[in-house]
């Protein structure tokens, strides 16, 4: 009998490239179950319900929250995102790997409610780079930078927290060394 897959989170500060790598990742091994997570936001042009995230109700969110069936939620710029609980179970129980890519409160939500998890902090190379990184994608005010970074440094903080850390220098590279940390070949 093979051993049953943990569940492994992926997270570090925002603009390090966790998206990135997790689309490469799942190029190359698709059989990755990245998790959709569940949000009271509206949908963007183009989302798609239970692809891209399960859009959710405040009430239909609350009654989620209250009844326990979310690993791990958070509030942020005024919407509510959460992973369901019974999804993630499911695939580990069927034997697939399971992957989360989600925020340093979310993960330490994780750590609580499922301590066998394998937590992976993404870091950048430098913070210079991770600067770079948030002013270049110039999608955003000045305000929303600032207060991206000064989140960044709380998260940075937090990496000793983790179980394992990688250094996102190459996408392939880390790619790879998060695929071996899942015992995917």
């Amino acid at each position: 009998m093979t051993e049953r897959p943990r569940l492994t989170v992926l997270s570090g500060p925002s603009g390090v490239g966790k998206s990135t790598v997790v689309a490469h990742m799942r190029k190359e091994h698709p059989e990755v179950w990245l998790s959709v997570s569940a949000t009271t936001r509206t949908p963007r042009p183009g989302e798609q319900h239970g692809v891209h995230y399960f859009f959710v109700t405040d009430e239909e969110m609350d009654k989620l929250i209250a009844n326990g069936e979310l690993l791990e939620w958070a509030e942020f710029a005024g919407n509510r995102y959460g992973t369901p609980r019974g999804a993630v179970l499911e695939h580990l129980e069927a034997g697939v790997p399971v992957l989360l890519e989600i925020d340093l409160q979310g993960a330490r939500q994780v750590r609580e409610s499922m301590a066998e998890a394998q937590l992976v902090f993404l870091a950048p190379p430098s913070w210079e780079e991770l600067v770079r990184r948030l002013t270049g994608r110039g999608t955003e005010s000045p305000e929303v930078i600032e207060r991206r970074l000064a989140a960044a440094k709380t998260e940075l903080a937090a990496e000793p927290e983790f179980d394992t850390s990688l250094v996102n220098t190459s996408v392939e590279d880390v790619a790879r060394e998060l695929l071996a940390l899942m015992n995917v070949v």
